[in-house]
């Protein structure tokens, strides 16, 4: 990721993440700067779903990543929406990382059409390194797997451990519901209102890059008060 500012310094935090620091706090900022989305991760499904619009929607997605010159950075899978999407910037002679720890990567599983693979000892390495080689992250329609990796890059954005764009690509309305009960926990005291600017929902591909790459993160405050301030 490649940043331009003006004597702000960046720091890396122990979950291996790059951030910006104003003031000692991500989001407050008198220096203005310019984030270069080189990397994109995509979380996904391995599996492709019922309609075919999904897997249609996940090939046009790849094919735009390069089209934009960004890098792909996912699950190195080869089935599923994940296998469409790395076909799709493969075909198009874009650039793939691939991260899966050892358990997962039999000849099932992984694609073995990535040069660029990246073997980690467990999952949580796993999580940790495709975030640490990613400038931004895109979640696609997916099950289990894809929301536990989308809510751990919003926790880690709400606890101020990096300030990159998050985008939910809400193809066929597929993430409504999950963005209105993330709504009902803004409602309901459990989010706080600038938790709802950690994240990008968009159903046009184009927009939601677009909307990424001038996304501004909000400032992030403490979200536990301490015992002088109960």
């Amino acid at each position: 990721m490649s940043w331009t500012h003006i004597d702000e310094s960046l720091a890396r935090s122990r979950v291996g993440l790059v951030f910006q620091v104003y003031a000692g706090c991500v989001g407050y900022g008198r220096k203005v700067i310019v984030v270069e989305l080189k990397r994109i991760c995509v979380f996904c499904g391995s599996s492709a779903g019922f309609d075919s619009t999904y897997r249609q929607s996940a090939i046009q997605f790849g094919k735009l990543l390069v089209d934009r010159g960004h890098e792909l950075v996912y699950g190195a899978g080869s089935v599923g929406l994940m296998g469409a999407v790395a076909d799709a910037v493969l075909q198009a002679n874009g650039h793939v990382i691939g991260v899966i720890p050892r358990f997962l990567a039999t000849r099932e599983l992984l694609h073995e059409g990535i040069s660029d693979i990246r073997l980690t000892d467990d999952m949580h390495e796993r999580k940790a390194l495709m975030s640490e080689l990613s400038d931004a992250f895109v979640a696609l329609p997916g099950g289990l797997g894809t929301f536990e990796e989308l809510f751990e890059v919003l926790t880690w954005a709400q606890l101020g451990l990096h300030s990159k764009p998050i985008g939910i690509l809400n193809m066929a309305g597929y993430f409504d519901p999950l963005v209105a009960l993330l709504d009902r926990a803004i409602l309901d005291g459990f989010c706080r209102d600038e938790h709802r600017r950690l994240f990008i929902v968009d159903n046009d591909p184009v927009r939601l890059l677009e909307r990424m790459r001038d996304h501004q993160p909000p400032a992030v405050r403490k979200w536990i008060p301490s015992t002088n301030e109960t």
